[in-house]
C-alpha cells in the first residue's frame, strides 16, 4: 500500500492524540522570534522552545501541502526538493508531495551551494521547499536554479526571489486531493552519503517506503505507548525511516534539535521518550559526561527509557559494554543499511541477540542476505566477501543513471559494496567497505577491525584508520585518534595497547587529531585520505 495510507489511517484511529514535538532547547518558549532569529537565538530560559501536532493536524496539515502543490502546477511524478532543519513543518511537506503523486527529493541541510545545484539538475526537480537557514545559499545560485523551477520559502519575512509557503497554503483545502496511488508509483529520491564522491540520486516506490515502516515496527516492537526521540536529520533514510516505526504504530515522536549529553538525556526524561537512536559520537559523549560525573543518571527520569539502537556506522563492542555499565535494564540493537535498500534494517541484531554485540545481525524482516566472491559465488561461513542483500525495500534504480544501475543490482540482488563475513551461528559480521581495505604489502587489513579494538583503550574517543602511501608495502596503517576530553596519550600508550593485535595490523603511523563525521555519522575517510595520504605522499618525493 502507500505510505501515506498510514497517516490517513492514524487521523481516523487517533486524530486528537499528539503525532509530532518539536522541541528546540537553544530557543526559549516565552521569546518568540521570526525564523531567522529561530535558528541562531541562545538559551536565555531553562523552559525550551516546544510545538506539538496531533495526527489528525498532521494529515490536513500534509493535504493543504499537496493541494498547494497541485495549484501551482505539481502532478504526478515531477519532483519536488526539501532543504530544511528538523522542525514541525517537515514530515506534513514530505507527505503533501507524497498524496499528490508527486516525488519528494530531500536534500542534505550541509548542501553548498554548487551542491544544491548539482542535486537539483541530477534530480530534474520542478520545485525547491527550502527554509530560512539557507537563503543566502539559495541566493548565490537564484539565477541558474530557478530556471523552470519554482522556490517556496517556509518561513518569516519571505525573500524577493521565492514564494511564501505560508500565504500559498493558508486557503488550500485540507481534504485530501484526489489522486489515486498505487505502492509501485514512484515516491522518494535520496542521495547517497557523498563520502565517496559526488553523491548519486537513488530512487524508491511507495512500497519501499511502506516496507521500511513495517519493518522498523517489527523489528523494535513499537506500540501506541512508545515515544521515539528522533535527533539525526530527516533528510536523510535512517531518521525518516526509524521515525516511521512511530507512523506504524500511531505513536508520538519527539524531534529534537540539539545533540549534547545533557540536552538529550533532558528530553528523554520530559517527554517520557522509550525508544532513542543514537549515533556512535552521541552515545560517546553521554558516556564521558557520565563518566566525568557532569551528568547523573539520579537527576532524569529515565525508567521509561526501554530501548537505544545504533546505526549508520560500526558500532565498537566496548561502547555498549560500557553503555550496559549505565543502563543495564535498556535492550538495544543496531541496524545496518544504506539508502539504496531503504535505509537501516535490511541487517539488524536483534534485541535478543546482545551477546552477540560486533556483529550487524541477521537478515531484517522480509530481507534476504548472502555473502559472495568477485565472480558473485558465495563464499564458505567464516570467509570474508562482499554482501548482497534483497527484498521489498531494493531501490528501483539510480536516477537516470542505467549503467550504475546495472551494476549495482544483479538479478534483483543489491551489491552493497560491503565486506562482510557469516559467522557459525549465522550472524553477519561488518568487516568494511570494499575500498576501504588496505592492502599492505599483499594483505588485506580490515580498518573497522583494527577500529573496534583501538576503540576499548579508555583514553580513545574516537578513531579512524585509513591506508597510507608506503614505497615498500604500497599502503600502510594510519590511526587518526581523538583523546576523550581532559585526557593526554602518547603514541608509546597507543603502541603498547597496540600488542594485543596481530603484529601486521598494528597501525604503523598514529596521528592525534580530530574524526569527522557526516551529519549520520559515518566517518569521513575520503577527506582524512585526502589530507593525510596527500601529505605522506609528498613527504616520500621531497625525501626522493
Amino acid at each position: 500500500m502507500p505510505v501515506t495510507d498510514l497517516l490517513e489511517r492514524n487521523h481516523k484511529l487517533y486524530g486528537d492524540e499528539v503525532a509530532l514535538v518539536e522541541l528546540n532547547p537553544s530557543m526559549p518558549e516565552t521569546k518568540k522570534t521570526s525564523w531567522r532569529e529561530y535558528s541562531l537565538v541562545q538559551q536565555t530560559s531553562s523552559t525550551p522552545y516546544r510545538r506539538e501536532i496531533t495526527w489528525s493536524v498532521f494529515d490536513e496539515k500534509a493535504n493543504r501541502v499537496a493541494n498547494m502543490l497541485i495549484s501551482r502546477g505539481i502532478k504526478k511524478g515531477d519532483r519536488v526538493a526539501i532543504l530544511m532543519f528538523n522542525c514541525l513543518e517537515w514530515l506534513p511537506i514530505y507527505f503533501g508531495i507524497l498524496k499528490t503523486g508527486a516525488i519528494a527529493v530531500p536534500f542534505n541541510f550541509r548542501f553548498d551551494s554548487d551542491e544544491i545545484q548539482y542535486c537539483a539538475d541530477l534530480a530534474e526537480i520542478h520545485m525547491l521547499i527550502f527554509g530560512p537557514e539557507f537563503i543566502g545559499r539559495i541566493e548565490a545560485i537564484e539565477e541558474k536554479i530557478s530556471k523552470g523551477r519554482l522556490l517556496i520559502y517556509v518561513g518569516e519575512n519571505c525573500p524577493t526571489f521565492a514564494e511564501s509557503y505560508r500565504d500559498l497554503v493558508a486557503d488550500c483545502s485540507s481534504k485530501p486531493p484526489l489522486v489515486r496511488l498505487e505502492e509501485e508509483d514512484d515516491a522518494a529520491i535520496y542521495f547517497s552519503s557523498g563520502t565517496t564522491g559526488f553523491p548519486k540520486a537513488i530512487l524508491h516506490n511507495h512500497e519501499s517506503l511502506t516496507q521500511a515502516a513495517q519493518m522498523e515496527q517489527r523489528h523494535h516492537l513499537t506500540d501506541r505507548n512508545d515515544t521515539f526521540l528522533c535527533i539525526p536529520p530527516l533528510y536523510h533514510t535512517g531518521a525518516k525511516f526509524h521515525w516511521m516505526g512511530s507512523l506504524v504504530a500511531g505513536s508520538k515522536a519527539v524531534l529534537l534539535k540539539g545533540t549534547s549529553p545533557e540536552i538529550i538525556l533532558d528530553a528523554v526524561s520530559k517527554e517520557k521518550c522509550t525508544i532513542v537512536w543514537l549515533l556512535v559520537p552521541w552515545a560517546q559523549d553521554i558516556l564521558n559526561a557520565l563518566d566525568r560525573g557532569d551528568l547523573k543518571i539520579e537527576d532524569y527520569e529515565l525508567s521509561q527509557w526501554r530501548l537505544m539502537h545504533i546505526g549508520a556506522q560500526p558500532v565498537p563492542p566496548s561502547l555498549i559494554k560500557h553503555w550496559k555499565e549505565y543502563f543495564p535494564n535498556h535492550l538495544y540493537d543496531t541496524n545496518y543499511g544504506l539508502s539504496e535498500s531503504t535505509g537501516p534494517g535490511c541487517v539488524h541484531l536483534g534485541v535478543e541477540n546482545i551477546h552477540k554485540v560486533g556483529a550487524i545481525g541477521v537478515p531484517g524482516y522480509r530481507w534476504k542476505c548472502k555473502i559472495v566472491d568477485e565472480n558473485l559465488n558465495e563464499v564458505p561461513q567464516g570467509e570474508v566477501g562482499e554482501l548482497l542483500v534483497k527484498g521489498p525495500g531494493v531501490m528501483t534504480c539510480y536516477y537516470n543513471d542505467p549503467k550504475a544501475t546495472a551494476e549495482t543490482i544483479v538479478d534483483g540482488w543489491l551489491r552493497t559494496g560491503d565486506m562482510a563475513m557469516l559467522d557459525e551461528d549465522g550472524f553477519i559480521f561488518l568487516v568494511d567497505r570494499k575500498k576501504d581495505v588496505i592492502v599492505s604489502g599483499g594483505e588485506n587489513i580490515y580498518p573497522v577491525q583494527i577500529e573496534n579494538f583501538l576503540a576499548g583503550f579508555d583514553k580513545v574517543n574516537d578513531v579512524a584508520v585509513i591506508g597510507l602511501p608506503d614505497p615498500r608495502l604500497g599502503e600502510i596503517t594510519g590511526a587518526i585518534i581523538s583523546i576523550k576530553p581532559g585526557m593526554t596519550c602518547t603514541e608509546e600508550e597507543i603502541e603498547e595497547f597496540c600488542k594485543g593485535l596481530p603484529r601486521y595490523k598494528r597501525p604503523k603511523k598514529i596521528i592525534f587529531a580530530d574524526v569527522p563525521r557526516n551529519a549520520t555519522g559515518k566517518i569521513e575517510k575520503p577527506a582524512l585520505r585526502k589530507k593525510y595520504g596527500a601529505d605522506q605522499l609528498v613527504a616520500q618525493q621531497n625525501r626522493g
